[in-house]
């Protein structure tokens, strides 16, 4: 990549006030969601600002960012904050049960950088985020305005194993992720025309279906949710196949990642973070022509 790894080269501003019909659908991935960040900003930097938004897991935070309309304000945090423990680590994991430090996001981080709350609530666009309802093992969707917003998208992205469940209305929760890799259907289902998918994987990944043996372990309990755990990777995977014949057809559009993705869940190299935020930003660049020409059509 020719960007430079500073905080000062990521783009910065506000996205205006132009509204494009049709929802964007974003995967989730950890700390691959700096290639979706990337994707984002090159989108809002040229007015591509969808009309709903629905995200999954890392996928939730980005969409946040997305419709708050803050240019670079999400690989700015990420980026500055990584190595910080009581954001990723021990001392999250001591404050929040879980890897990420919501505690301090929502409170510390976000009070030096806040989050613009008036254009993310707006009600002019739908947000939705994908949880994982562990008595039903169903992916369970929550949007704006008729939920608590940062407790769904602290559903959304708590990470199974190294994380406690979030419970809201009395029903456990994990992360979206458990039971749907890509929220397409959600956008189907809600009668958009005009769907953009962002990918955190290249075309060509393959989730392995095997399931981990240390889930009936864990989650003994919950017999819905261990059948979505071991069924979700082939699901992935039909669902990719599923997408790549509507990219084709012209039906959806959507924007992957043009190389191998080599970083993990939990990437602490801050050298590939960097460059795969940049990829997002480059692919964007390169996928701008085709995808306003779908959008138009």
């Amino acid at each position: 990549m020719n960007q430079l790894h500073t905080i000062e080269s990521l783009p910065n501003g506000r996205a205006s006030d132009i509204i494009t019909e049709g929802c964007m659908v974003l995967e989730g991935g950890g700390w691959k969601g700096l290639y979706t960040l990337g994707v984002m900003d090159y989108l809002m930097e040229h007015d591509i600002n969808m009309r709903a938004t629905v995200g999954i897991s890392a996928g939730s935070l980005c969409g946040a960012i997305y419709v708050s309309g803050q240019i670079g304000w999400g690989a700015r945090i990420n980026l500055t904050y990584r190595k910080d423990p009581n954001y990723i680590g021990v001392k999250a994991m001591k404050t929040d049960h879980g890897v990420t430090g919501f505690s301090y996001l929502f409170h510390d981080i976000l009070a030096d950088m806040p989050l613009d709350k008036r254009r993310l609530l707006d009600p002019s666009r739908r947000f939705a985020v994908g949880t994982t309802n562990m008595l039903t093992g169903k992916t369970e969707y929550f949007e704006k305005g008729k939920c608590n917003l940062s407790l769904a998208i602290r559903a959304s992205s708590t990470v199974p194993f190294v994380s406690r469940p979030v419970v809201m209305n009395k029903i456990p929760y994990l992360d979206g992720g458990c039971s749907t890799k890509i929220p397409f259907r959600w956008a189907v289902d809600e009668g958009y025309e005009k769907i953009v998918v962002v990918k955190t994987r290249e075309w060509e990944f393959v989730r392995k279906e095997t399931h981990n043996k240390g889930l009936e372990l864990f989650y003994k309990k919950y017999p819905n949710f261990l059948k979505a755990m071991t069924t979700v990777n082939a699901d992935f995977n039909r669902m990719n196949e599923e997408l790549k014949k509507l990219h084709a057809q012209k039906k959806v559009y959507v924007i992957a990642p043009s190389k191998p993705v080599t970083v993990t869940r939990f990437e602490g190299d801050m050298e590939k973070l960097w460059d795969l935020y940049w990829l997002g930003y480059n692919d964007a660049k390169d996928n701008l022509e085709a995808l306003q020409k779908y959008l138009q059509s």
